[in-house]
């Protein structure tokens, strides 16, 4: 039977580099009972497989159908056991819960002073290193320990990892209320994108400050300020409020660099910082700033100077290739960002079991407003149409939504009229299905609507009549995000002035920020 190659074992397989095969293979060797095992005989198949065949298996090794499931899950856990072995995957993290271990073999076998002493090492590596769940961990198992080894110093003692008991519970009281409240902003932001009306602005602000803990800044650590940081940066994103989100992105990436060595122990939260700090930089479209931080970010990509593994490889791709694309959106160079689609639609293919559906659906609108913007609208129909056509999307309906308005502005602009008339109605029922049918929406739909009623000698016009309507939405707190995704303004002026739009969105650039 042959499936996709979204089998859990053989994509773990896949993930698997040279020295960890090797080593993998070391450690069932250690055992001579391992040489002629099942299990490694389908690891052997597996590596050499391109396509998940469960046929092949069976029929290359001597394992039954009905033996497989158990065969599979031995082998899938042996692969984690070596892995866990390997020094490339043990951290500050790995080594507390490995102290953590030998601390409680201890204790089992009575040796109470020996699991102490680890016990209070590991307990302090966690508080420098900020990992507050494991110094709570750490404490409570000290307690317990310390309730059966009894010494003269026991009052002292018991009174002193009491306090300490209750100072990390209350840091990790606030960081995961603070952490909620960041992942629940997120999943708002994932499924509906940026409030649309007043009335989703008001439950945004009344759900944000209702479970916005209490907290001294002060008193804060590391961790607690991060994920403060992070839960203010979505409620900004939310809002469109772009200045406090250059000002909690900026606090999230300088926490960092005053705390370097958090940048090893925790390189994804500082490849996310860095990216929202250039998301917020391209809305407030800071050129400067941006080529400085995108810079900065890709020279400490460059170095090695973050861990290196898979998850950190796939995130910094996608961090600064999805930012590389978002220069030319901002000062209007379209053409010469064309020239990075090849090679990243290469690397995309690559990453394509490490990168989720959502963020490569937001490469192919990128490709797409790319192509648009640079005049080949039969391009940008292409990507648009793998977006709308792909039906796991449930994430981000604000991208769906402007995906289809414009696949409508570029099926008009490349003439495929026969098609108008059929976007324009499902366009139409979409987005009222999506709740998402706005004033510049609406004003699209009809302009496009009516054009084939319109006397050529008059198009100019009505182009002009369309620009008038929708100039007053572009600073409209809620209408105003149709022009994040589709600058509808400069389109339409270069429809006016008879230029294309790249050169347009170039001039308005070079005009407010180089005084040209």
């Amino acid at each position: 039977m042959t499936k996709d190659q979204k089998d859990s074992l053989f994509l773990l397989v896949k993930s698997l580099t040279k020295s960890e095969k090797r080593q993998f293979k070391l450690y069932v060797g250690r055992l001579g009972v391992n040489s002629g095992s099942k299990f490694l005989s389908v690891f052997t198949i597996l590596d050499k497989m391109t396509i998940y065949d469960e046929n092949v298996i069976l029929k290359s090794t001597e394992v039954k159908k009905q033996q497989l499931a158990n065969v599979k899950a031995h082998l899938y856990k042996q692969i984690l056991i070596s892995l866990k072995l390997n020094p490339s995957h043990q951290n500050i993290r790995s080594q507390i819960r490995e102290q953590l271990d030998f601390a409680s073999i201890l204790y089992h076998k009575g040796l109470y002073k020996q699991s102490l002493k680890i016990l209070d090492k590991a307990k302090d590596v966690a508080i420098a290193n900020e990992e507050k769940n494991l110094a709570y961990e750490i404490v409570e198992l000290e307690k317990v320990i310390e309730s059966q080894y009894i010494t003269r110093s026991i009052s002292g003692r018991a009174d002193e990892l009491i306090s300490q008991a209750k100072e990390l519970s209350a840091a990790n009281v606030i960081a995961s209320k603070l952490s909620n409240l960041s992942l629940q902003l997120y999943g708002v932001f994932l499924k509906t994108g940026y409030v649309k009306n007043e009335s989703e602005s008001k439950w945004i602000q009344d759900y944000f400050n209702k479970r916005l803990p209490k907290y001294d800044i002060k008193k804060l650590g590391f961790r607690e300020k991060l994920w403060l940081y992070n839960a203010h940066l979505w409620y900004s994103f939310l809002m469109q409020d772009f200045l406090n989100c250059y000002k909690y992105a900026s606090k999230w990436v300088d926490l960092f660099y005053q705390n370097p060595n958090m940048i090893n122990l925790n390189p994804v939260f500082f490849l996310k910082g860095n990216n929202y700090l250039l998301e917020s930089l391209f809305f407030l479209k800071n050129r400067s700033k941006f080529d400085e931080i995108l810079n900065k970010l890709e020279s400490i990509v460059v170095e090695k100077k973050l861990p290196k593994d898979e998850n950190v490889e796939a995130l910094s791709f996608l961090y600064i290739n999805l930012n590389k694309i978002n220069i030319h959106f901002i000062d209007g160079t379209f053409k010469e960002g064309l020239i990075l689609i090849p090679k990243m639609e290469t690397d995309l293919a690559q990453f394509k079991n490490r990168i989720d559906e959502h963020h490569k659906m937001i490469f192919y609108y990128k490709f797409a407003s790319l192509h648009f913007g640079s005049g080949n609208n039969k391009e940008a129909i292409e990507y648009l149409a793998k977006i709308i056509s792909n039906k796991t999307l449930t994430m981000r309906e604000d991208l769906l939504c402007f995906s289809r308005v414009l696949n409508l502005v570029a099926h008009y602009e490349a003439g495929l009229d026969y098609h108008l008339e059929t976007l324009l109605r499902s366009t139409y029922k979409f987005l009222i299905k999506m709740n998402d049918l706005h004033k510049v929406q609406k004003e699209m739909i009809k302009f496009i609507r009516g054009l084939q009623d319109i006397y050529p000698h008059d198009i100019k016009k009505a182009f002009k009549a369309l620009h008038e309507k929708l100039k007053v939405y572009e600073d409209h707190p809620f209408e105003g995000r149709a022009f994040l995704y589709l600058d509808i303004i400069s389109w339409l002026e270069s429809k006016m002035e008879n230029k294309p739009v790249d050169q347009v969105i170039r001039a308005k650039y070079l005009s407010e920020f180089t005084g040209k």
